[in-house]
């Protein structure tokens, strides 16, 4: 599954110029976006008895990792660039225990009224070649500042700890050969995203048939 609505009727503010405006700009969408997220949380624990969450991660990309992205795609580096085309500059990371999980927290994310989803990418059912699973979604929220009121795209990744430990490895593994690694060390690499995916599977088999146990 991938949508993509970046074409929408959403307005990505220009009138940012300086460093200094994106990092606040930024990081106040990241303020808000976790702490919706915690609400979703505690609610969930209070009404349900359950956390569907596990942690989350929240990080804003460096500049040097900004400049490096719009070189890779062949843009010059310049802050409308950077506000225009790097849609990750804030990023949160959702870790659940289930994949059931990944679904209903993404719709909660996308039923908040003042947060506009962009695009979606379902690597859990669209794995990549390399065997990488996660959730992705792009998102515009509002930041409110004294005289204007500025749209702030941020990226999400949800996931069960499961993948992120296998991306969190691949990570790793990408960066020490610059993307280049061996043959068979991918191949290992896809053959234990295979065997993530059948955990993940059978952790929520098993989570269910507990559930319609406690439900007698």
């Amino acid at each position: 599954m991938e949508l993509d609505l970046a074409g929408s009727n959403i307005k990505i503010s220009d009138d940012i110029n300086t460093w200094e405006e994106v990092n606040l700009l930024y990081n106040s969408a990241l303020k808000q976006i976790t702490t919706k997220i915690e609400i979703l949380n505690e609610e969930f624990q209070e009404v349900h008895k359950y956390n569907p969450i596990e942690h989350t991660k929240a990080r804003l990309k460096s500049p040097e990792s900004i400049v490096k992205k719009l070189k890779r795609n062949g843009y010059e580096s310049t802050i409308g660039n950077m506000v225009r085309y790097v849609n990750d500059i804030a990023g949160v990371r959702i870790i659940c225990s289930f994949t059931s999980d990944i679904y209903k927290i993404a719709e909660m994310i996308s039923n908040q009224k003042d947060i506009q989803v962009l695009t979606v990418k379902d690597y859990i059912m669209n794995p990549k070649p390399s065997g990488y699973r996660s959730y992705h979604m792009i998102v515009s929220l509002p930041v409110y500042l004294s005289d204007r009121i500025v749209n702030v795209k941020v990226e999400i990744q949800i996931r069960t700890v499961a993948m992120d430990f296998w991306a969190s490895l691949e990570h790793k593994i990408q960066y020490k050969f610059e993307g280049k690694a061996p043959t068979h060390i991918n191949s290992e690499l896809h053959e234990c995203a295979k065997m993530v995916a059948s955990l993940d599977a059978r952790m929520l088999s098993l989570n269910e048939e507990i559930l319609a146990l406690e439900g007698k």
